[in-house]
């Protein structure tokens, strides 16, 4: 087995067991129990007429059947750059992740330990760790940096993690999940993709593509980095400019919920670092003095595959 599709092969197995890590922790640890708990009332508490019609619209993008259409458009992506093997592994990611999902919150019957207050009553949510919309989210975000150009990866899988998170905190606003329940969603994903990716690099290792349909592309560690970077300076001016707006309503929010501020931090932080982490896996990048005569980097006249 080829060097890279072991490691991934490894990412898959520790994506496995930091899933069923995030399960034991939320289910049977109970100061991680009631730490999900508070993050959810946090965002319960967001709660508006208008923040709940928009949190709704952002949601249902992972229902059914406009999921159907997203993920297809994925697929779709693969096809035109006649790239079988890419369309075959995100079509297989995308079912496979949605159906492992469903089969654990189909064995994993329990309802979380720790109910949340919200309108002045204590609530319990019935079974459903992982989260449907989480893993949907996540898969089409990872599935999108595997079909997109090289130099297209950084920016879409910015965007994607962007989309992940922002239809995670939609569905939590509207209290269909604990927070735990986003995390498992995102595990799921990955593990998946981490399969396919090995799937892809072991086919690679026994088919060789022809190499003349490979662009010659490397990213240097700004280009790989720039857009991922930028997409967190954006989240954290988006929430400065919130606290300006309304420095005292947005203070004290964040004092009585302080678990919130730290568990909203932890699945954006964690959405991007997949998606980050996805590309750089499978983009290559130019390191220093590695230029070639064009200035594209690397020997001149020599192409540079892909890593998916």
């Amino acid at each position: 087995m080829p060097r890279r599709a072991t490691l991934a092969l490894l990412g898959a197995v520790t994506g496995v067991a930091l899933l069923f890590l995030t399960w034991y922790a939320a289910f049977h640890v109970g100061v991680v129990g009631r730490a999900d708990a508070s993050v959810l009332m946090g965002f319960a508490d967001l709660q508006t007429p208008y923040v709940n019609w928009l949190a709704q619209a952002i949601a249902n993008l992972c229902d059914p059947q406009p999921y159907f259409f997203l993920a297809g458009a994925v697929v779709l992506v693969a096809v035109i750059r006649r790239r079988g093997r890419i369309a075959v592994a995100v079509g297989g990611i995308i079912l496979a992740a949605n159906v492992t999902t469903e089969m654990l919150k189909s064995l994993l019957t329990a309802p979380h330990p720790v109910g949340y207050t919200f309108a002045g009553q204590l609530q319990f949510k019935a079974a459903a760790w992982p989260s449907g919309h989480a893993t949907a989210a996540m898969s089409l975000a990872l599935c999108a940096v595997l079909v997109a150009r090289a130099p297209s990866r950084p920016v879409v899988a910015s965007a994607g993690a962007a989309f992940a998170v922002a239809v995670s905190f939609s569905f939590l606003i509207l209290a269909w999940h604990y927070p735990s329940d986003v995390l498992g969603g995102f595990l799921v994903a990955a593990t998946w993709t981490m399969i396919g990716v090995t799937a892809v690099w072991m086919a690679d290792a026994r088919w060789p593509r022809d190499a003349s349909r490979s662009p010659s592309v490397r990213l240097t560690p700004r280009q790989a980095l720039g857009p991922p970077l930028a997409a967190a300076v954006g989240a954290v001016a988006l929430v400065g400019l919130v606290v300006l707006a309304r420095p005292h309503p947005v203070v004290a929010y964040a004092h009585s919920h302080k678990t919130f501020i730290v568990g909203a931090a932890a699945i954006g932080v964690l959405g991007l670092a997949l998606a980050t982490g996805l590309m750089l896996a499978t983009t290559p990048r130019r390191g220093p003095g590695d230029r070639g005569a064009d200035g594209a980097g690397g020997e001149p006249g020599k192409r540079y595959e892909v890593g998916v």
